[in-house]
């Protein structure tokens, strides 16, 4: 049996020593949180980003970095949360409210097949007009018609108001969301998106995720698809109002309970009755997060964005140098609303260089988690491909379709031909993986699709495909939104 153990910290070294970050990368040492937060605060870029590049290819080596052909399907975008960060949720009676039918679901996903797509992100808002029926009969129709596409499915959000819309048997939260799960998993979902991560810390959650789930129970529904065997991923959503100690402890909590899982889930584990539902065996082990995904608040068309941007004149004066975010962020998430009075009312955006530093980080920082995503979708395809050199070994997705993000003002569309150029020239050969990162398709000879092009200007980038309602005779119709440049 092999048991899974960290490497060892060495909280007393100075978090630039490059003795200590050569240890980090090559999987010898393990950093604290507080040289975690030192390095995002004070280390030189150039250092960051050559220790997160040096820590990628130690575990991905120099040659090949990834992208996937998925798409993205909100099926609703009614939603019981009211997050202040979100431009996508409405409610019920809106007149752009819309939950997508099973066919125009399955339209989408013959789309998706017909470029060669493996995989569909399937995510919405948290409508309780929905039953679990719903759900199940999707997902048995996808498997049917759809076996060679992977469902990737149901943030842990959507989880968490599963367990309130449907009250499954279950002594506690962990139970309740593994009857719902197993359900799930059996009619075919096969993995669950980090979504609705946000921060965790709970000063910020409060303010920027009124009615969604908070920091416990979004990493209890992650650590129940662990134990079922399934892989997840995790997000991390920053530059708005939160301190950069809440990045770390952020990061902190995502390494903490994937040690959790690989102590627990990792080989040589025996299968184990599921608690809460006797008689169903957890044959498969081995469930963990495979990827960690973060990018910055997207501020156009959300509550949050209208925030005054810190420093507005006179603040400095009065409240002193200290963003309010960092003024009660703490390493512990201790920090409490109210030890500044402007916390939650001034706006830090993060831009490139932010993102850069704050990606690097989480390279060194989360030593057991195999991918780190580059989010081009929201930083642009060109910082996209420098965040390459800064700890990411994977592109993620050409982003046929997306409208969460999208809704706050990012529109970022590329082909598969255009992501493979990237790549390429980042100095790295493209190849396209599947949801567990396995790669399906190396594209190193003269087939490449990028390789093919003899006119790029064909290939530019496109507007994301976005769902639209219109008023029809007074009704609220779903129509298909325009993919084209």
């Amino acid at each position: 049996m092999t048991i899974y153990a960290p490497p060892p910290e060495f909280p007393s070294r100075d978090a630039t020593d490059p003795g200590l970050l050569g240890a980090v990368a090559r999987g010898e040492a393990r950093l604290a949180p507080e040289q975690a937060l030192e390095l995002l605060t004070s280390a030189p870029i150039h250092a960051l980003g050559r220790a997160a590049d040096a820590r990628c290819r130690a575990v991905h080596g120099d040659s090949v970095r990834t992208y996937v052909i998925d798409r993205n399907i909100n099926y609703t975008n009614v939603c019981t949360a009211r997050c202040t960060f979100c431009a996508f949720y409405r409610t019920a009676e809106a007149p752009d409210a819309y939950t997508l039918e099973y066919e125009q679901l399955f339209e989408k996903i013959e789309q998706l097949s017909a470029i060669g797509g493996t995989q569909i992100l399937m995510q919405g808002g948290m409508n309780p007009e929905l039953p679990l029926d719903w759900y199940i009969d999707l997902l048995n129709e996808i498997r049917e018609g759809y076996p060679h596409i992977h469902v990737h499915a149901f943030s842990p959000p959507e989880f968490i108001e599963f367990v309130h819309f449907f009250n499954p048997p279950g002594k506690n939260l962990e139970e309740k969301c593994r009857w719902v799960m197993v359900r799930l998993k059996e009619a075919g979902l096969h993995s669950i998106p980090g979504g609705g991560g946000e921060i965790f810390a709970p000063a910020v959650r409060s303010k920027i995720g009124m009615g969604k789930c908070d920091a416990e129970a979004w990493l209890t529904v992650m650590y129940v698809a662990h134990s079922l065997g399934m892989y997840t991923s995790a997000t991390m959503m920053f530059g708005h109002i939160e301190g950069l100690a809440d990045r770390v402890h952020h990061m902190g909590l995502v390494r903490q309970w994937q040690d959790r899982a690989l102590r627990e889930f990792g080989e040589g584990v025996p299968p184990t009755d599921i608690a809460g539902d006797p008689g169903v065996k957890d044959t498969s082990t081995g469930g963990h997060y495979t990827a960690f995904i973060s990018w910055p608040f997207q501020p156009e068309n959300t509550p949050l964005g209208r925030l005054k941007e810190w420093p507005a004149p006179g603040d400095v004066q009065a409240h002193g140098p200290a963003f309010p975010g960092d003024a009660i962020a703490r390493l512990d998430a201790s920090g409490t609303k109210d030890q500044h009075p402007e916390f939650g009312r001034r706006l830090r955006r993060a831009g490139a260089t932010q993102y850069l530093r704050t990606q690097a980080l989480s390279r060194l920082f989360l030593d057991n988690i195999y991918s780190i995503g580059s989010s081009w979708v929201t930083m642009g395809p060109h910082i996209g491909q420098v965040a390459l050199q800064f700890g990411a070994n994977d592109m993620g997705s050409v982003m046929m379709e997306e409208n969460v993000v999208s809704s706050a003002g990012t529109t970022y569309c590329l082909d598969e031909a255009v992501l493979c150029r990237l790549i390429r020239d980042a100095g790295f050969t493209p190849a396209q993986r599947n949801n567990t990162y396995d790669v399906i398709r190396l594209h190193s000879d003269g087939s490449s699709p990028d390789r093919r092009v003899s006119d790029w200007s064909q290939h530019r980038a496109k507007r994301l495909h976005q769902e639209q309602a219109i008023e029809v005779k007074g009704t609220a119709e779903l129509t298909v939104g325009a993919t084209g440049s």
